[in-house]
């Protein structure tokens, strides 16, 4: 299940939501419906530095796929309707290996829509599936290359019923508004304006044997979308690692020397470990903080002064002062607005 800690920022709840308002299919009663069906604030959709929790972006997807009866809520020129991600993963199952469940799923893929072609490719040692857009306005939402990157990859790790880190992310376009979160979304190295879409991992993964059956496909649809898209402890061990001892440690806080003694390694090795991860210890304590206090202010009456307490902040002021470079507001007009 996601990890709940995690917040998702405003920006990507739009860039979700574009493809659907482009093409008039999400009207504003239906948007004002899904949003407060997910404990959505409308205000929130018109400031940039917002963030949601992890919960409310989960409800957002559920909520918008079933108002859209759409599976791709609107970034496909037509829709995926409900159950086509389960037709395209149960027509990978019973396939001898990973190589050969991918090129089912991407042949399935393909007789359910026009607009984009999952391709399997390797490049070296390392092996992946690429995209190939059609359309040139499917192409251009960039939340269309995220998704269906996320979702085809952790499909391809459910199979196998293992890990199957990621070695690299590619994207063609450019940037997006919710580029930071791209670390989150794909635990390794990103890089932007490529000349395809794609996500690596190491290829003697394609050998491996597909373990999962049509009971299994029943639980994991029982969960989603939530488990495919939202961050999941399972996509970075050591980042899980460092938040779990970090939570637990609270309000101490801990530095990172008391965090590489607890998890039994060298400070060297945990560095090395999370730039694998793409992260620094610093920006995972300052993430974590940051989507702690959105999701206490969103759902409890904790005094800001306590929370700033809690969160390791020496008095209300250097909270204060964090958070508006987190967000772009402050704790107290935050709550005001949940």
């Amino acid at each position: 299940m996601p990890t709940d800690s995690h917040t998702i920022p405003v920006s990507l709840l739009l860039g979700t939501l574009a493809g659907a308002r482009e093409q008039g299919k999400l009207s504003d009663t239906m948007l004002a419906a899904v949003l407060e069906a997910s404990g959505i604030d409308n205000a929130l959709l018109a400031d940039p530095g917002a963030r949601i929790t992890a919960k409310q972006y989960g409800l957002l997807l559920r909520q918008s796929i079933e108002a859209l009866n759409d599976e791709c809520i609107g970034f496909l020129s037509h829709p995926m309707r409900p159950g086509s991600f389960a037709l395209v993963i149960r027509s990978a199952l019973g396939a001898p290996t990973l190589e050969i469940a991918m090129r089912r799923a991407a042949h399935t893929f393909r007789l359910l829509q026009h607009d984009v072609a999952l391709h399997c490719a390797r490049e070296g040692a390392l092996a992946g599936f690429t995209l190939q857009f059609a359309r040139d306005d499917v192409a251009r939402r960039h939340i269309a290359h995220d998704m269906l990157m996320r979702v085809f990859w952790h499909m391809l790790a459910w199979l196998t019923g293992k890990r199957l880190p990621p070695q690299r992310a590619d994207f063609s376009y450019a940037s997006s508004p919710w580029d930071a979160f791209h670390t989150i979304m794909f635990p390794c190295r990103v890089q932007f304006d490529r000349p395809r879409s794609a996500v690596w991992f190491d290829a003697a993964a394609l050998d491996a044997p597909v373990r999962r059956d049509e009971a299994a496909l029943r639980t994991l649809i029982r969960h989603a979308p939530e488990n495919f898209v939202l961050p999941q402890p399972s996509d970075y061990a050591t980042r899980a690692h460092v938040r779990a001892v970090l939570l637990q440690s609270e309000p101490e806080w801990p530095d990172m020397d008391a965090v590489a003694r607890r998890l039994c390694m060298s400070i060297s090795t945990l560095q090395r470990r999370l730039a694998v991860e793409g992260i620094t210890f610093q920006t995972l304590k300052d993430q974590l903080r940051r989507d702690l206090a959105i999701e206490r202010l969103s759902s409890g009456s904790t005094p800001i002064a306590e929370l700033a307490a809690q969160l390791g902040f020496a008095d209300t002021t250097a909270f204060n002062r964090a958070f508006k470079v987190w967000t772009g507001g402050t704790p107290g007009s935050y709550r005001r607005r949940e």
